[in-house]
């Protein structure tokens, strides 16, 4: 099985990119894992500012099961991802069945960071987009999705978004084998050629 890592800051477009390889791909073996439903049903108590969680820190999310589950993947077996919801905060009962497939893209603020699941990963792809844009982007998403307050949307850009991101998912791009930028189409060809061979050739030497 070939993973995909897709990588980049909070804003940057990882989920569409991901979408629109999907969609390239016509979805046929293919499959999208989320890497926001794997934070912590409760976040530690060290992992707080100003009383609030700090989602955009690696202490955020469960790695042990999301390595788990990628190794699971890898090995051709499918896996009960969990459902995160980000109106509650908490986890859903309900899981979502993802694999056996051929292909699984796996996007997430940190997907790239743990040198253990980059070690997993076929083809790293960090998505590099400036600051503003990426504000703007998920300044109305969280608005329109995620039932949020614009004051508390800005207040945890500046105190636990944009310093974790130049502190953890930032330097991660060092580790891409492919950095895309804002404008993904041609880069979303590009990617979606080299998955092709790459799976192909993987499936013909196992």
């Amino acid at each position: 099985m070939y993973l995909v890592g897709i990588a980049g800051g909070s804003g940057s477009g990882k989920t569409t990119f991901s979408e629109k390889i999907l969609k390239k791909l016509n979805g046929k073996g293919v499959a999208l894992l989320h890497m926001d439903n794997y934070y912590l049903d409760k976040q530690p108590s060290k992992n707080f500012i100003d009383g609030q969680p700090n989602y955009d820190s690696p202490e955020a999310f469960d790695w042990k099961l999301f390595f788990k589950h990628l190794k699971a993947l890898k090995a051709g077996q499918s896996v009960a991802m969990p459902h995160y919801n980000f109106s509650t905060s908490r986890r859903e009962k309900r899981t979502i069945k993802v694999g056996p497939c051929r292909v699984v893209l796996v996007e997430g603020i940190l997907s790239l960071w743990l040198e253990e699941v980059r070690n997993l990963m076929d083809l790293k792809i960090y998505l590099k987009v400036e600051a503003d844009i990426r504000f703007t982007r998920r300044l109305h998403r969280d608005l329109s999705d995620r039932s949020r307050q614009v004051e508390d949307v800005i207040s945890q850009y500046y105190k636990t978004v944009r310093p974790m991101h130049l502190k953890y998912t930032q330097p991660t791009q060092q580790f891409a084998d492919i950095i895309v930028g804002e404008h993904h189409d041609v880069a979303v060809e590009v990617v979606s050629n080299h998955i092709l061979s790459g799976s192909k050739a993987r499936k013909r030497n196992t």
